[in-house]
């Protein structure tokens, strides 16, 4: 540890996570490291001096520390050695070449099995207290009395969505109720639909697109940090039970 005059004993480390309720998910974190290191090893995966040179030179880059002298500050700042920083980028890059080795070529065929799920739709919603409201406030805005906007604006029970007139943005088919995506999906675009009843109150929505779902580099990252993240938990279970056996 960079010694700044102000230094921190592991153990009052421990304690504070201890105090603060943190040292599960700090151990959670040291667990899943292990196994990363193990299953790395066992695969041959390797992470070369110039990958880590270029990951932190992207770094660099990115917080703007143009000089050497400038990111040895920012290390002292963060009170880690360029050891610990380059220990760091290590892992995660090990991390990102495990996740391709296990699941690279599981990707695709996630996304085409749960295609509907990754559909998304523009969406605008109304929440109210009241059923009849709902239903006044529905034949209001279809015989064009009102605009959807400004009845969201005026009578949601949400302060923040309000402001917003209502705006949701983009949603994915499966955040929302089974009752309510097959509602909104089947939907003529601009139409209102509802109300419909939830534990929050009487939805009344109105979607401006359908986005139809498509396997961007983002999307497939997001699936293989999702197949990783499933397969780490599961491992990292195994661990502790081995443990503790």
């Amino acid at each position: 540890m960079v010694d700044t005059g102000a230094s921190v004993e592991s153990e009052e480390i421990v304690e504070f996570l201890k105090q603060d309720i943190q040292y599960k998910k700090v151990c959670h974190q040291i667990w899943s490291q292990r196994v990363i290191e193990r299953a790395t090893q066992e695969r041959g995966i390797v992470v070369t001096p110039e990958e880590i040179q270029a990951e932190a030179d992207k770094q660099r880059q990115a917080m703007h520390l143009e000089k050497a002298a400038d990111t040895l500050a920012w290390l002292a700042d963060q009170r880690i050695t360029p050891d610990d920083w380059e220990a760091g980028i290590r892992l995660r890059l090990l991390t990102q070449k495990l996740a391709d080795c296990l699941f690279g070529n599981e990707v695709e065929k996630f996304f085409t099995q749960n295609r509907l799920d990754y559909e998304q739709i523009l969406l605008y919603q109304l929440i109210l207290a009241s059923e009849p409201l709902a239903r006044e406030l529905f034949y209001e805005i279809e015989e064009g009395e009102i605009s959807f906007y400004e009845a969201a604006h005026l009578y949601d029970i949400d302060p923040e969505r309000k402001r917003r007139c209502g705006y949701e943005g983009k949603v994915y088919r499966w955040r929302l109720k089974p009752e309510m995506a097959s509602a909104v999906f089947s939907a003529p675009i601009g139409e209102v639909v509802g109300p419909i009843k939830t534990d929050l109150g009487y939805h009344l929505l109105r979607v401006e697109e359908f986005i139809p779902a498509q396997l961007t580099p983002e999307r497939s990252q997001e699936i293989l940090n999702r197949l990783f993240g499933q397969w780490l938990e599961s491992e990292v279970t195994h661990l502790i039970h081995s443990e503790n056996d």
